[in-house]
């Protein structure tokens, strides 16, 4: 049977019409796309998570009149990237007639109601607010290094609502695209689903995707190429591999911080714990399959003798 793959990326891996350099997203993107491909030829089956920031970002900004609920934001990124990555990996696919096809999966996740993440709403979202903007919307609002800017809630996710259609799409042999920007935030209230004003982390639920589907590797695609303990300062050190109790003791240490390498550290752990064999991998867009032969990335729970 093939091994499957979840593969997380970033939603600066997608090219924008606004984008400050549209070359390097367009390259970044490529890289993916041929991780993919190149994992197909390898014998996997292949799941595709993405961000959705700088894109959930510019539709915020669009929504002067605060039309829609943040739920909504995020379904419509799901949709919007799920069908630029579709349409290009299906040509591709075509091309090489590979016997694949995409599958783009709007995808639910219920959180806990009393997460204690909602009595404290932390994660930026949307553009630098005027002041205008701030007293005429009931939000939570945070200062930035930029500016003000809307702050909402970062539950963790407890289930897929989609997990069964995800599991039968990749029995058909489906690239499945879902778990867009950490899913669509739902909770249970009166025996009915109700989107909220949250966001997912998108490494937190491709870690619980990947472990709910008995997947047998977890990548996150990163701007980096491996984990960096005293990154940026001439003490710096690249990881090839960690065991738990290092990856721990450094994420304890604020060595990967909470705006950037801390929550992927912390899935691809919380992966590991819960299925140790997994192989739980951080790399660089283009290196997915060298990483899963250890010669590139960062793979946690495992130490090269």
């Amino acid at each position: 049977m093939a091994r499957l793959v979840v593969y997380a990326i970033g939603g600066n891996a997608l090219s924008s019409p606004t984008s400050s350099d549209e070359t390097e997203s367009a390259l970044v993107l490529a890289k993916v796309l041929s991780d993919v491909i190149d994992l197909l030829e390898g014998g996997w089956r292949v799941i595709l998570t993405h961000g959705n920031g700088p894109q959930v970002g510019r539709l915020l900004a669009l929504d002067t009149e605060n039309d829609q609920g943040m739920d909504s934001w995020v379904a419509a990124t799901q949709g919007m990237i799920g069908h630029e990555l579709s349409i290009h990996l299906d040509s591709i696919l075509y091309k090489r007639q590979r016997p694949e096809r995409t599958a783009v999966v709007l995808t639910r996740v219920e959180v806990a109601a009393d997460d204690p993440a909602f009595e404290l709403p932390s994660k930026p979202v949307g553009p630098i607010l005027s002041d205008d903007a701030v007293f005429a919307n009931e939000w939570d609002v945070a200062e930035t290094i930029h500016g003000p800017r809307r702050v909402v809630s970062s539950p963790k996710p407890m289930s897929v609502l989609d997990l069964d259609v995800i599991s039968q799409l990749v029995d058909l042999r489906a690239v499945v695209i879902c778990g867009g920007g950490g899913g669509i935030p739902v909770i249970r209230h009166l025996d009915e689903w109700v989107g909220i004003p949250a966001v997912i982390d998108k490494d937190r639920l491709s870690a619980l995707l990947a472990l709910k589907l008995e997947a047998d590797a977890l990548i996150i695609s990163t701007a980096v190429d491996a984990l960096k303990t005293d990154f940026g300062s001439d003490n710096e050190v690249s990881h090839p591999c960690m065991s738990l109790e290092v990856a721990k003791g450094f994420l304890d240490e604020g060595q990967f911080p909470s705006g950037s390498m801390g929550p992927k550290v912390s899935s691809l752990i919380d992966a590991v714990e819960k299925s140790p064999s997994i192989k739980a991998i951080i790399c660089q867009p283009g290196d997915a399959m060298a990483a899963l032969r250890g010669d590139a990335g960062t793979t946690i729970g495992v130490v090269k003798e």
